[in-house]
């Protein structure tokens, strides 16, 4: 019996042909067509040539001699990569945007975004599954303990305008974040020198044991709330990008360490149900926002991650607020 798909809101604008290829990647184009042709596919009601432009809730009909084409082996990269069909569709209902340039996800904190050597699963990896006929590829990167928004491109053309974007800083990112400590002053900017973890009060030293000379890294932040002298609610603007900006700045600097972050800080315990929310082994950092314009239209866009699970709990028994 066919099946009638409701087209989603991160589907819409996206033309027939890709719509099935995407959710039927191993259909030979030839067999789409002349079911198009046959009539056997429908776009709500009438006949579709297949160069349709979809949009949000319209009904594809679905033949039903297409199911076996949905069926993805587990893949196997030569990186050592392995995932399975349950996993790109778990990644799928993290896209909160999708068009014929960009994909956006709200990436779970725990996956990484590049693939590498003993990586299994990685954001590049499983989206270039998920868009086999889109040349995907990273324009900026989110640590594999971050949770948050991640932008991916789509073709060459909106890969080398995103990648400008985020290198010439004009894209703008903001955290939140969960410190274990009480933040003074509440407000302001964090601007030192950073390589391999550590902070310097100059570029010029370079006798730091690391054999590289250190890099600004800049930082506004905003406390938001604060619970009892032990834990705050910050809002982070990283204006440079290093490697553990945030997590750096926040336990050296600020001398309150994310919560969760056993690398750059050791989280002082907290009593009661509080800790129990607390020991969830995730790092309690959220790429939240991120403001950039399109690659194509030029249009601003500024989408927002929602809190992951294991937050929730913790922000609703602080009371705290989004901004």
């Amino acid at each position: 019996m066919a099946e009638m798909v409701e087209v989603s809101k991160v589907e819409d604008g996206v033309r027939l042909l890709r719509w099935f290829l995407r959710r039927y990647p191993a259909m030979p184009q030839r067999e789409f067509y002349k079911l198009c042709r046959g009539g056997q596919i429908r776009v709500n009601s009438g006949r579709a040539r297949g160069q349709e432009i979809l949009r949000t809730g319209d009904v594809v009909r679905v033949p039903p001699t297409l199911a076996s084409y949905a069926q993805l082996p587990e893949k196997k990269t030569e990186s050592g990569a392995n995932f399975s069909l349950a996993d790109l569709e778990s990644l799928r209902q993290c896209i909160i945007h999708n068009d014929e340039d960009i994909v956006v996800f709200n990436k779970p904190a725990g996956l990484a975004v590049q693939g590498g050597t003993g990586i299994r699963k990685s954001v590049d990896k499983m989206a270039a599954a998920l868009f086999p006929y889109d040349k995907v590829a990273l324009v900026h990167r989110l640590d594999r303990e971050t949770s948050g928004v991640l932008v991916v491109a789509k073709n060459q053309r909106s890969a080398q305008v995103l990648a400008n974007e985020f290198q010439n800083k004009t894209a703008h990112k903001e955290y939140l974040a969960l410190l274990n400590g009480d933040v003074r002053p509440p407000h302001g900017v964090i601007d030192n020198y950073m390589v391999k973890g550590q902070v310097f009060d100059s570029a010029t030293r370079i006798n730091n044991g690391t054999g590289q000379r250190p890099q600004r890294a800049i930082t506004k932040y905003d406390v938001l709330s604060q619970a009892g002298g032990h834990l705050s609610w910050v809002l982070f603007s990283p204006q440079t990008g290093r490697t553990h900006q945030l997590r750096v700045h926040s336990a050296m600097c600020l001398n309150a360490p994310i919560v969760g972050d056993d690398l750059y800080g050791r989280n002082k315990k907290l009593d009661g149900a509080l800790q129990s929310m607390l020991a969830t082994n995730n790092l309690f950092l959220l790429a939240y926002r991120l403001t950039f314009r399109h690659p194509t239209t030029g249009k601003t866009m500024t989408l927002c991650a929602t809190v992951p699970e294991f937050m929730k709990p913790v922000i609703k028994f602080l009371e705290f607020k989004l901004p």
